[in-house]
């Protein structure tokens, strides 16, 4: 009898081996997520080798600042600021065409090139740097994002007209060997880690949410907000209702 009894308090419960089982998937994928992390620092680390015959391939386009900003007094700063905002775009022409439908034949048109905008997480970032004078310069945007459906908060900068296009052949220098083993155990942890049943027990036990941890949420205006828009009762109205329930009560 007393056998039986101690059989009975070994024997674990169908819900105690079901949380095992999950806290074991659980560590497999966190060693998974660190292992995936360690080798990408790893590929990061790789020095760059000098070519001994560096060669061209296509051309590369980039703002700089006018050469009248340059010779004033702030072109120093500015030169700073366009560090951090500047963008690049390769083309195998010096022309930087593309390919556009138009009237059901198919033309080429220049492309575009803008200054990069900063997001509201970079904009308080200690890595971007930017100073209180550097933030006059920009100015507070709002794009809708249909993913989100709200409007994401953006920094401008305000005088672009100070900085002009640069087109310079695209030298190839250097060189960063490949380790064909190392890309195939981090093509192998990007596919398993990239599963959808699995990203969910990423986000869930090792970021503990959606988004990272620097993310940070701005004050978004009533009216904007998709909560706020079905309310169709004005101040007034509340005002009133309040007042008869006042009234209703003494």
């Amino acid at each position: 009898m007393e056998n039986d009894n101690l059989l009975s308090y070994r024997l674990r419960s169908l819900r105690s081996r079901k949380r095992t089982i999950k806290k074991d998937v659980e560590k497999q994928i966190r060693r998974k997520y660190q292992r995936s992390n360690k080798l990408c620092d790893i590929k990061r680390n790789i020095p760059w080798i000098p070519l001994d015959e560096p060669y061209q391939r296509g051309f590369v386009r980039f703002f700089a600042v006018r050469e009248d900003v340059m010779r004033s007094k702030d072109g120093d700063f500015f030169e700073g600021i366009l560090k951090k905002i500047n963008t690049y775009m390769y083309s195998e022409s010096r022309q930087f065409l593309k390919k556009k439908k138009k009237s059901g034949r198919r033309i080429y048109v220049e492309r575009a090139q803008k200054l990069k905008n900063i997001s509201s997480c970079s904009w308080t970032d200690p890595k971007l740097g930017l100073t209180s004078r550097e933030r006059e310069y920009f100015l507070k945007q709002e794009e809708y994002c249909p993913f989100r459906k709200t409007y994401v908060p953006y920094y401008e900068f305000k005088e672009p007209w100070r900085f002009t296009l640069r087109t310079r052949p695209n030298m190839i220098t250097h060189y960063k060997p490949v380790d064909f083993q190392l890309e195939k155990e981090i093509a192998e942890l990007k596919s398993y880690l990239g599963q959808h049943k699995i990203t969910g027990i990423v986000n869930k036990t090792i970021y503990g949410r959606v988004f990272s941890w620097d993310t940070k949420t701005e004050d978004t205006d009533l009216i904007k907000n998709r909560k706020y828009i079905t309310c169709t009762m004005s101040a007034t109205e509340i005002a009133e209702s309040f007042l008869d329930d006042v009234s209703t009560i003494i």
